[in-house]
């Protein structure tokens, strides 16, 4: 692959990364497509295709693993703090409506608005609401924490591809 291919390669990765963040984006699915592009491109010798697709293996694997312990980990943590599954949709509609009231922004301030009037109404005391809420903004930190690590794995897997295919 040619050096602007590289680079082209590495800016969509990098937008992926920032889309981890930011939710606008669909980041992992940016990380991933970006870097199957590279493999299938990257054919220059059979030893540069070779390390292209195991490259590709391991990160398939790294994300995989990255999109099942996203789900799994934080929602174990949430439900041992007793937050419900309805607690965290409320907070996801609250935060889908923030989000087009307060353009990015709104989307944290909808969510944690929503989940805590959702506690709210389910617990009756604004205490034991709030460490509710808490416990499900820390879920979510964890689950955006997660899934940036593995793209930041993923993404080196991809460097160490490019520097043995050069």
């Amino acid at each position: 692959m040619t050096t602007g291919g590289l680079i082209l390669v590495a800016v969509a990765i990098a937008v992926g990364l920032v889309g981890v963040l930011v939710p606008l984006l669909p980041g992992t699915l940016l990380v991933y497509a970006a870097i199957a592009v590279w493999a299938v491109l990257e054919q220059n010798t059979a030893e540069q295709n070779t390390v292209a697709w195991v490259v590709l293996g391991v990160v398939t694997a790294i994300l995989a693993a990255t999109m099942a312990i996203k789900y799994l980990w934080p929602v174990k943590r949430m439900r041992a703090a007793d937050v419900s599954p309805t607690t965290l949709a409320a907070g996801a509609v609250a935060g889908v409506i923030g989000f087009f009231v307060i353009p990015v922004l709104g989307l944290l301030v909808g969510f944690v608005l929503g989940v805590y009037l959702a506690e709210l109404v389910h617990r009756r005391d604004q205490r034991r609401a709030w460490a509710s809420t808490v416990h499900a903004v820390k879920g979510a930190a964890l689950s955006v924490g997660v899934e940036l690590a593995g793209g930041l794995l993923a993404t080196a897997a991809w460097v160490v591809g490019v520097v043995l295919t050069q």
